[in-house]
């Protein structure tokens, strides 16, 4: 690549990112004001089932959640407003535009299909519409992923005839038809294990950030230049989110955030075939996971006798008695040496990726 044209898109996508975080940040109090207007938060209510979280968190109670909306609210608006100012004033903001089809279309798409479906479940979460107290059941959760993950696996396997995946090292294997459960799988796990590490203040969006960051650097460096552009401009307005989500949070992300991201982590995982590499990056989404599963696995075979103090992982530390944000930086710092782990390792195998 020309010295020239490299510089380019380097200042394109910091440039996206520092305009995505302004953005967010400007945009931000009308979205609180919206939110405290009609009251849209999040209630804490005390649990046999759930003492320990209740306790925790009792003073939480009334938070807003849906503060996921200024992440892909703001990712689309971007999208958008450069795509049609490259359209009819052409110039500068024709090369500052990052939606194409080959490249953001899939991903943007699924974030804010994604996204619109946690903001009808968080919604139905702050009224108490639902079974178990408001909002989807799980397995009303699990149709939505599922009928999402098939509408990805579709993309891939018939749209782009992609049936590939890179074992790090050794070779890429071609899969044939066995590609499309595994893109399923890759996509429900992933969007369940994001959603179940937004339970802390900061934590969801720190390390949503770190992967994001990690996932931007490998589209670049493999040439994926639009791709790594939205990256960019997530990680922008995740910063943003931030800023307002620190402890104590103004608003909480709710199922709009946590499940859109994961949704569109799996996805530029699986742009980039580096889906064997989210598992590293994503080492906390995995852990996070595992430990609801080993939690809900003992108390159904060992007559409710658990593992963890609290599931997921991050309320047991709390439980154990870490302050809220020693538990927060410290899994920052492991999601960020994790991001680390696996951008090296996609560089060292760099000419075995796509």
């Amino acid at each position: 690549m020309p010295t020239g044209l490299f510089e380019f898109y380097v200042i394109k996508i910091f440039f996206l990112a520092f305009v995505s975080f302004i953005l967010a940040i400007g945009w931000t109090p009308i979205l609180t004001h919206f939110l405290y207007k009609y009251k849209l938060g999040k209630q804490i209510r005390s649990s046999d089932k759930t003492p320990i979280f209740s306790s925790l968190h009792a003073k939480k109670s009334g938070t807003p959640v849906m503060g996921g909306v200024l992440i892909w609210v703001t990712t689309l608006v971007l999208a958008l407003s450069f795509y049609f100012l490259g359209q009819w004033l052409d110039g500068i903001f024709y090369n500052f535009n990052f939606l194409s089809r080959s490249q953001t279309w899939l991903p943007l798409g699924a974030l804010v299909i994604t996204a619109l479906v946690g903001l009808f479940d968080d919604y139905l979460n702050v009224r108490k519409i639902g079974p178990y107290g408001g909002g989807l059941s799980v397995r009303h959760r699990l149709v939505v992923y599922i009928v999402i993950a098939l509408a990805v696996a579709w993309w891939f396997y018939f749209k782009l005839e992609w049936d590939f995946i890179r074992l790090p090292f050794l070779a890429t294997y071609n899969l044939g038809f066995w590609y499309i459960p595994v893109v399923i799988f890759v996509v429900i796990a992933t969007a369940f294990s994001v959603n179940e590490i937004d339970g802390l203040d900061g934590l969801a969006g720190g390390t949503l950030m770190a992967s994001f960051l990690s996932f931007g650097a490998i589209s670049f460096v493999q040439g994926r230049y639009d791709l790594a552009a939205l990256c960019g401009v997530i990680v922008g307005s995740l910063l943003a989110f931030l800023w307002f989500n620190i402890a104590p949070a103004r608003f909480f992300m709710g199922d709009t955030g946590s499940m859109s991201l994961g949704v569109t982590l799996a996805i530029i995982a699986l742009m980039t075939n580096t889906v064997l590499l989210l598992p590293i990056i994503g080492f906390l989404f995995v852990v996070e996971s595992l430990s609801v599963i080993i939690q809900v696995t003992s108390k159904k075979l060992r007559k409710g006798k658990k593992v963890f103090l609290s599931a997921p992982i991050h309320h047991h530390f709390e439980a154990k008695g870490w302050p809220e944000t020693k538990v927060v930086m410290r899994f920052w710092v492991i999601a960020a040496m994790m991001s680390i782990i696996g951008l090296v390792i996609f560089l060292m195998d760099r000419g075995g990726w796509m």
